[in-house]
């Protein structure tokens, strides 16, 4: 359980660092965001949710 805590800490610090090293693009990829319809953002979701547990298993 601990390493999902440290997980999801490490994902809070990447997002600050995106905010603060490129605020400007950051805002523009959530302008694109908004504009993509929920479909296509769903198989994003999934696609991403796949490579991060095929990533996991490899890395583990």
């Amino acid at each position: 359980m601990s390493d999902l805590w440290a997980a999801l800490c490490l994902v809070a610090v990447l997002e600050g660092v995106f905010l603060l090293a490129a605020p400007g693009a950051w805002k523009r990829a959530a302008t694109t965001l908004i504009a993509t319809e929920e479909g296509r953002l769903r198989r994003y979701g999934a696609v991403m949710i796949v490579l991060g547990l095929l990533a996991l298993q490899w890395v583990r």
